[in-house]
């Protein structure tokens, strides 16, 4: 025994690695000192065999794999996820009871922002419940503009997916031309609607405003670009063995639990059910247009990467057709009334309405001014009532529930946001695997936050 200068005690002939029989360690003199040789023990010698090895573990909400800000709580034993939590509300921004503090037309600015990666999807859920409130018919260029858009966001969507889930699993190069491609629709977007993402372009009675000159030359040219680009995807992963390794037999769920859950889009369609609003419960005369529901019957990962990717092939010719039957003829309801003005132009301060538009209403036309004031700061009314509207946007069915008691602003806005409600199947998805096909499982989701949380 020592003491030393603090008053500590010592015990020199004391051995740390000699602590415990189970974790001895040898030693043996040297002349540069005492030398030990450590050797590890069995683990049932020192924990009981029937002790819970189980340990939990946070996966986000920052993490770069789970899409945003989504928490999954993981209970693990080894590398094996024994149970499956999922923790939301991290982006949460109370869209739905900001409506009600809005009229109807402002209510386009909110519901873009939602799921944040297909925003033209929102804003023509809502429309479509808000004209079917009002028993309105839109002019067929505005629908076909519509229909147009959608397509192209669904693409722009499906590359972000394909990006985001190809970073995940370490195939970069699926990442950085995903964005690539993504690039080339918001541009042609940015174009349209004035920018690219949350555009407020759709609008009860239409559309904002009408395509732009070059507009229809430029998507002619992105459909010569991207046939192209997606075969170059099926070179780089569809025969790639490490991408079928991650994918092949992982998140397995079939189709009695997609129907259980209420899971929707791709996921569904991946398990052998050719469900798509778009051909079942048809609306912007999707009926009239020429395109298959890809299907597969593998109801894993595979089959949802399988389903997404030729899911693009179909807007590609969806868009073809749009292209074709684009008539001339106004893009907003004809009736002042609801219409809110679309007579927009590019000024020195950016788009507002046009010069000719400001000149007419505040010389020529006392009662026109009256009108534009009235209608832009109370907006129109809309007889009392409930509708639900669904659309198919790129994650499944996206529905919306809306509700008037006759005055200027929604007395209720509730959304059925496909994303929310497939991340259920995340639980079932997981358990049971490893925690690397964890990462693989929410990819094959592609759950967006935005949307999820509201």
């Amino acid at each position: 025994m020592t003491t030393t200068s603090d008053g500590t005690v010592t015990d020199e002939s004391f051995d740390p690695y000699a602590a415990s029989e189970a974790a001895a360690a040898t030693a043996r003199e040297t002349t540069e000192g005492r030398v030990y040789t450590v050797t590890g023990g069995d683990w049932d010698s020192i924990v009981p065999g029937d002790e819970d090895e189980r340990i939990v573990v946070n996966m986000g909400p920052q993490h770069p794999s789970t899409h945003g800000v989504l928490r999954l709580v993981l209970e693990l034993e080894g590398e094996t996820v024994k149970q499956a939590r999922t923790v939301i509300g991290y982006l949460h921004t109370g869209i739905e009871k900001n409506l009600e503090y809005r009229n109807w037309t402002q209510g386009v600015t909110f519901v873009t922002r939602m799921d944040y990666l297909s925003p033209i999807f929102n804003e023509t859920a809502y429309c479509l419940g808000v004209e079917k409130l009002l028993g309105i018919e839109v002019p067929e260029r505005a629908t076909t503009i519509r229909v147009l858009l959608m397509e192209l966001n669904r693409i722009s969507s499906h590359f972000v997916w394909l990006a985001t889930g190809g970073m995940e699993l370490g195939a970069l190069t699926a990442m950085t031309n995903g964005f690539r491609e993504r690039e080339l629709i918001l541009d042609i977007l940015e174009m349209i609607t004035g920018l690219r993402m949350n555009h407020a372009y759709v609008r009860p009675g239409g559309v904002a405003q009408d395509l732009p000159p070059g507009a229809v030359e430029k998507i002619r040219e992105l459909l010569e670009i991207l046939p192209g680009r997606l075969r170059s995807y099926d070179d780089l992963l569809t025969g790639n063995t490490i991408w079928q390794k991650r994918l092949q037999g992982v998140a397995h769920l079939d189709l009695q639990g997609c129907l259980a859950l209420g899971v929707t889009g791709p996921i569904l369609r991946s398990a052998g059910l050719a469900w798509d609003l778009r051909k079942t419960e048809p609306y912007c005369g999707y009926e009239t247009y020429d395109f298959d529901v890809p299907t597969e019957t593998t109801a894993d990962a595979w089959g949802r990467y399988r389903v997404r990717m030729n899911e693009m092939w179909e807007s590609l010719k969806i868009v073809e057709q749009a292209l074709d039957r684009l008539t001339p003829g106004p893009v907003m309801i004809e009736d002042r009334k609801i219409g809110w003005p679309a007579q927009l132009a590019l000024g020195p301060d950016g788009l507002g309405n046009s010069l000719d538009h400001v000149k007419k209403i505040m010389g020529t036309s006392m009662e026109a001014l009256i009108h534009h004031f009235k209608l832009v700061t109370e907006g129109f009314r809309v007889p009392a009532g409930q509708v639900y509207v669904a659309i198919e946007n790129p994650r499944g069915e996206l529905g919306a529930h809306v509700v008037s008691d006759g005055g200027t602003r929604p007395y209720r806005v509730h959304v059925r946001d496909p994303g929310f409600v497939n991340l259920q199947a995340a639980s079932p998805m997981c358990e049971g695997s490893l925690i690397a096909d964890a990462i693989a499982a929410v990819a094959s989701i592609d759950p967006v936050m935005g949307g999820v949380d509201r």
